[in-house]
């Protein structure tokens, strides 16, 4: 299904281009700060980011997760014994510890080598752009100084000190984008939770309200914040708009995660170290861990294979930017506030690569191709990056469906002496690698770990993508189990299951008129949808038969996209109101 899903995407994504004049200028009225297509879900209504405020989210690509709390004290031992049943992070729930003994891990909270400023250092180097540190996780203890509870850094340990305000600070002062983690959920609060399998606890009106004291405290007291990352628990729609407009009205540019749920947040997130396999219209994230069996500090951990774990981590930040994403990368400081010496070398060793690399990264898009055979590519303004990770045996790199672009010679990034030309092909062009000086043949060293090739643009860049043929009569027969699938993520809580918005397909279509049917399974007389055909917009209900399509002239001779979403304008989390069984195309003379 996976692979089947990534073929659709790019039938879908790469004729995108084709109607983006069409979409963009048909804008949402109403429906929150930023514009976006009417085709795509909309934000919710009031304060919240604006367009520029997500483009500039969008173009930092890379940051430092970092979880660090009375767990890290722990560090994945109780009582002197291993607890591996779950993330370390998690203990006082996985080994059980009874709450008395969990917080008296606050008297040995003193983190004297917890040093902002070099991490905001180490973070720098490993080429990331924010930082997000977590606040308050599930045990309830905070990293902050707050007026709801004494369970806190600085009225209830040794250490005394404001673990976030030293870090937005020294964030501040490095120009690194800063943002907090905030569990919704909280196993300290009177009469709050206890733990429950997969952590999808109800909230309680008293603890929504010490949640949104807690919010003021952090978005009043800490700067500018660019992004919160609330996690976990099951709230009522009311009260993911509740925590969303709390943090909205005191900073409308506050970027928040998609797991505040009910589809209130400015972004989605993907599960713990995951990425989609379908395609994504809005902002998104990946969250990952250098180890992915925990995300706070463990002291047993394995750590070996040094090379290996840095082309790791390189290879899902390039998968992820040339899908359109950003990721997050964690680390779990020990309980004297340390970074694990492992750790900070595998973001050191990305670092390397980023610093000749790192132009194909910030502020790219999406690969406008389909899979591509050697690696993956992203978009600059004014360049293709193409990322080598398997080199085609007969050393070139071939790119499919491009047209009406000009390229200038191509070279390996950070070596542009050493230049060869782009070969028009017909169908697409193609860049012979052998006639690059020194153009490593193996990835034996970091140095030389997925290289990337810089095609310089000269005018827009254009690419036809591949689409599904007409049969003999010039029909088509789109079964909806081959569409391109677009999801709503981050619904009713973290079991809550991913729900279609739009299905999509490319055809190559050659008449001028078409007869369009559609076939969905047991449709109610209420339930419309919209029909889109190169950017068009159709009213469709079941029982009003087939509607009748004319193409643009200026869309002629090029695929057509045809799309079906729930009547726009529509918000996040809408979901297709119809079970699509098949669409039928006929030509019409």
């Amino acid at each position: 299904m996976q692979n089947r899903n990534t073929a659709a995407r790019w039938l879908v994504l790469g004729t995108m281009a084709w109607a983006a004049m069409a979409m963009n200028a048909q804008a949402a009225k109403g429906a929150g700060p930023s514009v976006r297509p009417l085709d795509a879900p909309q934000p919710p209504a009031g304060p919240g980011p604006g367009a520029s405020t997500v483009k500039a989210w969008q173009d930092r690509k890379f940051g430092m997760f970092i979880h660090f709390g009375l767990y890290s004290v722990a560090g994945g031992m109780w009582q002197g014994k291993r607890v591996d049943n779950g993330y370390s992070e998690q203990i006082m729930a996985n080994a059980p510890v009874p709450l008395k003994d969990y917080e008296a891990l606050a008297a040995q909270f003193d983190p004297v080598r917890f040093d902002p400023d070099a991490i905001v250092a180490l973070a720098k180097a490993a080429g990331m752009k924010f930082i997000v540190i977590t606040a308050k996780h599930h045990d309830g203890f905070n990293l902050f100084h707050t007026a709801q509870t004494p369970y806190n850094t600085v009225d209830g340990t040794p250490y005394r000190k404001d673990i976030v305000k030293q870090l937005a600070q020294a964030c501040a002062r490095g120009g690194l984008q800063f943002g907090v983690y905030y569990s919704t959920i909280d196993w300290h609060h009177p009469g709050g939770n206890t733990y429950i399998e997969g952590n999808s606890n109800p909230i309680t009106p008293q603890q929504e309200a010490f949640n949104v004291a807690q919010l003021k405290e952090l978005l009043g007291h800490y700067g500018p914040i660019a992004e919160i990352w609330f996690d976990m628990g099951k709230p009522t729609p009311a009260q993911s708009a509740h925590f969303a407009q709390t943090v909205h009205a005191l900073q409308p540019q506050t970027m928040i995660s998609g797991r505040v749920w009910n589809y209130r947040g400015d972004f989605a997130v993907m599960g713990d170290n995951s990425e989609p396999d379908v395609g994504m219209e809005l902002p998104w994230q990946a969250p990952a861990s250098i180890f992915p069996q925990t995300w706070g500090y463990r002291s047993w951990q394995v750590r070996d294979d040094l090379p290996g774990k840095i082309r790791e981590n390189i290879t899902r930040l390039v998968r992820v930017v040339s899908q359109g994403g950003n990721y997050i990368l964690n680390i779990g400081p020990e309980g004297d506030g340390s970074v694990v010496p492992y750790e900070a070398q595998v973001l050191q060793g990305i670092g390397q690569w980023m610093k000749r690399n790192g132009q194909a990264i910030y502020a790219t898009t999406r690969q406008p191709f389909p899979a591509l055979d050697f690696g993956y590519a992203t978009q600059g303004r004014d360049a293709l990056y193409l990322f080598v990770d398997k080199p085609p045996a007969d050393h070139r790199l071939h790119l499919k469906g491009v047209k009406a672009a000009a390229f200038g010679a191509a070279y390996r990034l950070g070596a542009p002496a050493s230049t060869v030309a782009v070969s028009d092909e017909g169908d697409g062009v193609s860049i012979d690698l052998d006639a690059l000086h020194g153009w490593p043949a193996t990835h034996s060293d970091l140095a030389d770990f997925m290289p990337v090739l810089v095609l310089p643009l000269h005018g827009t860049l254009r690419v036809r993508p591949p689409a599904l043929p007409a049969d003999a009569q010039g029909q088509f027969a789109l079964d909806a189990t081959h569409a391109e699938h677009f999801l709503n993520y981050n619904g009713e809580g973290y079991e809550a299951p991913a729900t279609l918005y739009k299905l999509a397909w490319t055809v190559d279509a050659k008449a001028p008129s078409y007869r369009v049917n559609i076939e969905v399974r047991a449709p109610t007389a209420s339930a419309r949808m919209d029909v889109w055909v190169d950017g068009q917009r159709h009213a469709w209900s079941p029982g009003q038969g087939a509607l009748h399509i004319r193409r643009a002239p200026g869309a002629l001779g090029q695929p057509m996209q045809v799309e079906l979403t729930p009547v726009a304008p529509f918000v996040q989390g809408t979901a297709l109101p119809v079970e699509v069984q098949r669409v039928s195309l006929v030509p019409e003379h």
